[in-house]
């Protein structure tokens, strides 16, 4: 997957949630009951959803990227059609509905650790149905964002779409963020994940998705549903694994204070797909998602310190890949 492509007029489609965030900073976040006012370090307003995350951060590597997703005709709809267009992403597929709201989520950031509110409003309405085949055929990858949250929705006919892309040489990865639900997938999402190249979980994911006590059991049970396997594994960097082969990814420690985590394992998506589509190995692109995600965590939000390639290059070299787990 090196360079551009004949007919490949977009690097990557990223198909899933488009919402803002509502952002709150605070050395205690935490609201209390009673009508009492708490003080905090600020609340913004910025770009919000997986999806839109990864995509955001994909450009800002210098992928030619479009995202498919759905919002309300308001004016936080309004925000996010900016927001993406100033970043560069092509938001054609980006489907408004009348008469129903753009979700939008909450989150209450302390550092590394975040709690999240989210209404759904009409992100929840995406189907497979609404990503434009011309618009696949033209894609190098697709990416899907958020599974857990569009389970009902997107989840029927994603893997028919996922076979699709695979078929006409379309590169897959998904990511399937929390289940709300609590009952992480069935035999829908291992459907899918039979035509998923790349699954990318953290840790917490990982053993919910496969239902193994640890990280050690986990990772085969994913590999023998299809996918090569990518676990992010936070401050301590990554795990990947492709069949028995094993890589484990020790980053860096930042030189910079962690602001906010928020998108961070977004920004690393969106890092592992730019490595993939430059030709690295999957160990190698590892390294460069998460010296995105490291680099993301540097300002509030999930894209603000969002790195370009050639600073996530450099703080990528400065990482270890090693063999085996450890």
């Amino acid at each position: 997957m090196t360079g551009s492509e004949p007919g490949r007029a977009i690097d990557l489609l990223v198909v899933g949630d488009c919402n803002p965030d509502v952002l709150v900073l605070g050395d205690d976040v935490t609201p209390e009951f009673g009508q009492q006012e708490k003080l905090v370090t600020s609340i913004s307003l910025v770009v919000g959803g997986s999806a839109a995350i990864t995509a955001v951060a994909a450009a800002r590597l210098g992928l030619r990227v479009a995202l498919a997703a759905t919002i309300g005709a308001d004016p936080a709809g309004d925000f996010m059609l900016g927001q993406l267009a100033a970043a560069g992403v092509d938001t054609a597929a980006v489907l408004t509905r009348p008469g129903q709201g753009t979700g939008m989520t909450v989150a209450l950031s302390h550092g590394a650790d975040r709690a999240i509110i989210t209404a759904v409003g009409a992100m929840t309405s995406l189907t497979a149905g609404d990503v434009p085949r011309g618009l696949l055929r033209r894609t190098r990858h697709l990416h899907i964002s958020s599974y857990f949250l569009l389970e009902q929705s997107l989840g029927p006919g994603l893997a028919e779409l996922l076979a699709e892309a695979q078929a006409g040489g379309t590169t897959t990865s998904l990511d399937t963020n929390w289940d709300p639900t609590g009952c992480w997938g069935g035999d829908q999402l291992r459907a899918a994940l039979a035509h998923t190249d790349f699954l990318l979980p953290n840790e917490t994911e990982a053993q919910r998705i496969s239902g193994a006590a640890t990280l050690r059991a986990a990772v085969p049970a994913l590999t023998a549903l299809g996918p090569r396997v990518v676990v992010k594994l936070g401050a301590r960097g990554a795990l990947c694994a492709d069949g028995n082969d094993c890589h484990r990814i020790v980053p860096k420690v930042p030189d910079h204070a962690v602001v906010d985590a928020t998108g961070a394992g977004d920004c690393f998506n969106a890092g592992l797909i730019a490595g993939l589509l430059r030709g690295l190995d999957l160990p190698l692109a590892a390294r460069l998602g998460c010296a995105a995600g490291s680099a993301s965590t540097a300002a509030a939000g999930g894209t603000a310190a969002a790195p370009t390639l050639a600073a996530a290059l450099e703080l990528a070299d400065s990482a270890v890949v090693r063999p085996g787990w450890r």
